[in-house]
C-alpha cells in the first residue's frame, strides 16, 4: 500500500513537472511569436515609410511626367488626357439645370439652380439609382435607354413640384476613366456595359433622351473629377485643381495652352483642363512593399494603376487584410488556427478599416466588433487589436501622405505655391468620412511646404456634394465663354491694346499667372540641375516619422466606398 502511494506521488510530482516544463515552453514560444509579430510590423512601417524627403521625390517625379506627358506622349509611360474647356463656368451661370453621375452599377440624378454671382447652389434634388446587373450586362445604348427612362420620371415629379422649364443643356459626368476621341469627343474607355469601349457616346444618349421625350441635350460626358473642378471654378477662379480620394482616384487640374503643343490656337491665351489619370503615375520613389506587389499581380490589371493601389479606397483594406494573415500565419496572431475568412481577398472594405483606425477606446471595443463582423474572429488580447490598429494607421497614412506630395506636385507645375493661393476640391468617400485619413493629408502638406506657404493651398470639399460636378458642366456648357487673349502671343496691333489697358483684370490676372509660372519652371530646372539635395536638406530637420491622427470615433459609414 505503501508503495502504491509512493508510486502515486511520483506520478503526480512528474506531472506537475512536465505540466510546468510545458508551460514554460508555451510561455516562450509565446514570446517568441509576439517578437516575431512585432519585427514584422516594424518592418512594414519602415518599408510604408513617407518622410519629407521621400515625398518631395515623388512630388518632383510626378511634375516630370506631368512635363514630359505633355511634350510627347509618345515618349512617355505616364499619359495625360487634356479635356474639354467648355465644361468650366465662370461663376456668373443662372437656371435651373439638370445632370447624371455614373458609376460602373448606379447613377445618380440631380437638379439644381445656380443663381450667378458666385452664389451657393440651391434647390438640389438628388435620387440614386442601382443598375439591375441585367441592364449592365447588355448594350450601352439599352443602359442608356434604362437611364433615360428613370430620368423621365425624376423630371417629371420634379417639374410638378417647381414648373421653371430647365435649360436645354445637361451634365453628364462618369465616376471612371475617359479618353477624348477625334473631333473632341468624349468615348468611353472602360465600363462593363458590352460594346462601349471606343464609341462616340454623347450623340447616342442625346438619342435616348429624345426617345423619352425629354428636352434636354448632353454636350459632352465628362469624367467626374472634372466635374468637381467645375463646381470649384464657378465660386472661385483661383480653383485650379480637383481630386477624388474614394474607391478609386484622379485628378484633373488646369493648365495654359500655351504649354501644351497642339493645345489650341497659339492666338490666345486659353485653358486646357488636363485629366491627369494619375492613378497610372508610378516612379521608383513610391514605398511599395511585398503585400503590394503580390496584391497587384494577382489583380485583374498586373502592373497598371500603381499609384492607385497604394492609395485607392478599394486596396486600402485588402493590403491590411495581407498583412493581418501572413501575421496569422508566421505567429498565431489570432490563435492556432486561421480565420478562414481572412482568407478571403477584398472582405476588408475601407469603411471596415477606418472604424478600426480610429478607435480610441480604452480596450478597443470597435477593432474587436469589426474583427468578429468581418473575420469572424470571436476574441483578441488588446495587445493583438492595437497591432491591428497600428496596421491600419500605416497602410492608411502612407496613401494619404502620398496623395498629398502629389497635389503638392501639381501645385509646383503651375506655379503657385509661393505667392498665389490655389484652391484644390477634393471628393470622395476616403476624404469626406475618413477624418484620420484627410487630418494625415493636410499635414503632409503642411510639413513639405511649412505653415507658410501651405496656406496658399486650400482645401475644400467638393460643392454640393457627391457627383454635383454634373450641374455645374451644365451651366457651363449653357453658357459659352471665350478665352482671353494672351498678351505674351499677340501681334503687334494686340500688344498695342494691351499696353493701353484694352484688357480686363481676369486677363491681367492669367498674364501674371503665366509669368509666375515660367519663374517656377526656371526654379525646377535648377533643383533638377543640382539642387535637389538643398531642397530635401531644408526640409529634413522636420519629422521623418509617421505622423498621427486625431481621436475620436467618428463611425465611418458606407460612403466611404464611393
Amino acid at each position: 500500500m505503501r508503495k502504491e502511494v509512493v508510486v502515486a506521488g511520483v506520478a503526480t510530482v512528474s506531472t506537475v513537472v512536465v505540466a510546468g516544463v510545458l508551460l514554460v515552453r508555451w510561455k516562450k514560444r509565446d514570446q517568441r511569436r509576439w517578437r516575431h509579430t512585432q519585427r514584422m510590423l516594424r518592418k512594414f512601417a519602415n518599408d510604408c515609410a513617407t518622410p519629407v524627403p521621400k515625398l518631395w521625390h515623388v512630388a518632383f517625379d510626378l511634375v516630370s511626367a506631368m512635363q514630359a506627358s505633355l511634350s510627347d506622349q509618345s515618349q512617355t509611360d505616364y499619359v495625360m488626357l487634356p479635356s474639354l474647356t467648355s465644361s468650366i463656368p465662370n461663376g456668373t451661370e443662372e437656371g435651373l439645370y439638370y445632370g447624371v453621375n455614373l458609376h460602373e452599377d448606379k447613377f445618380l440624378m440631380m437638379r439644381a439652380r445656380l443663381r450667378g454671382k458666385h452664389e451657393l447652389i440651391t434647390d438640389l434634388d438628388r435620387e440614386e439609382v442601382e443598375i439591375p446587373s441585367e441592364v449592365n450586362s447588355k448594350t450601352y445604348k439599352e443602359l442608356f435607354d434604362y437611364i433615360a427612362l428613370k430620368l423621365e420620371v425624376f423630371i417629371s415629379i420634379n417639374t410638378k413640384s417647381n414648373p421653371i422649364t430647365p435649360k436645354g443643356k445637361m451634365g453628364f459626368t462618369v465616376s471612371f476613366p475617359l479618353h477624348e476621341g477625334p473631333g473632341r469627343n468624349i468615348r468611353w474607355k472602360s465600363f462593363s456595359a458590352k460594346e462601349a469601349a471606343g464609341k462616340d457616346l454623347a450623340e447616342d444618349f442625346n438619342e435616348a433622351l429624345e426617345k423619352h421625350g425629354i428636352d434636354l441635350r448632353v454636350s459632352a460626358l465628362v469624367n467626374a473629377t472634372l466635374g468637381d473642378l467645375a463646381g470649384g471654378r464657378y465660386y472661385n477662379r483661383d480653383c485650379v485643381a480637383a481630386v477624388t480620394l474614394g474607391l478609386a482616384t484622379n485628378a484633373v487640374y488646369v493648365e495654359s495652352a500655351q504649354f501644351i503643343p497642339n493645345g489650341g490656337d497659339k492666338n490666345k491665351f486659353g485653358e486646357m483642363v488636363i485629366d491627369m489619370q494619375w492613378s497610372n503615375f508610378t516612379t521608383p520613389h513610391l514605398p511599395v512593399t511585398q503585400f503590394d506587389m503580390a496584391l497587384d499581380s494577382e489583380s485583374t490589371n498586373p502592373g497598371s494603376r500603381v499609384f492607385e493601389k497604394l492609395i485607392g479606397g478599394k486596396y486600402l483594406g485588402e493590403v491590411v487584410r495581407r498583412v493581418l494573415l501572413k501575421m496569422a500565419k508566421e505567429t498565431a496572431l489570432f490563435g492556432e488556427t486561421i480565420p478562414p475568412k481572412l482568407k478571403t481577398p477584398y472582405i476588408l472594405r475601407s469603411p471596415d478599416m477606418a472604424a478600426m483606425h480610429q478607435d480610441t477606446s480604452e480596450n478597443r471595443e470597435a477593432v474587436q466588433e469589426k474583427l468578429m463582423e468581418v473575420f469572424g474572429i470571436t476574441y483578441t488580447s488588446l495587445a493583438v487589436r492595437e497591432i491591428v490598429a497600428e496596421v491600419c494607421d500605416i497602410v492608411a497614412e502612407r496613401g494619404a501622405r502620398l496623395g498629398g506630395a502629389c497635389i503638392v506636385g501639381i501645385m509646383k507645375k503651375r506655379g503657385r505655391i509661393n505667392d498665389k493661393k490655389s484652391v484644390v476640391i477634393i471628393e470622395g468617400g476616403l476624404y469626406e468620412h475618413y477624418r484620420v485619413f484627410r487630418n494625415l493629408l493636410h499635414s503632409s502638406i503642411w510639413e513639405m511646404l511649412g505653415g507658410a506657404l501651405a496656406d496658399n493651398v486650400i482645401m475644400e470639399h467638393a460643392h454640393g456634394g457627391s457627383g454635383a460636378g454634373a450641374i455645374f458642366v451644365a451651366a457651363a456648357h449653357s453658357h459659352p465663354h471665350h478665352d482671353p487673349i494672351n498678351p505674351l502671343l499677340l501681334n503687334d496691333d494686340q500688344i498695342n491694346d494691351f499696353n493701353v489697358g484694352k484688357v480686363n483684370d481676369d486677363d491681367i490676372d492669367q498674364i501674371m499667372d503665366l509669368l509666375e509660372w515660367k519663374d517656377d519652371q526656371s526654379d525646377l530646372a535648377s533643383w533638377k540641375e543640382g539642387d535637389q539635395s538643398d531642397s530635401i536638406a531644408e526640409t529634413s530637420d522636420q519629422s521623418d516619422s509617421r505622423s498621427g491622427g486625431g481621436g475620436g470615433n467618428d463611425g465611418p459609414s458606407d460612403e466611404l466606398e464611393k
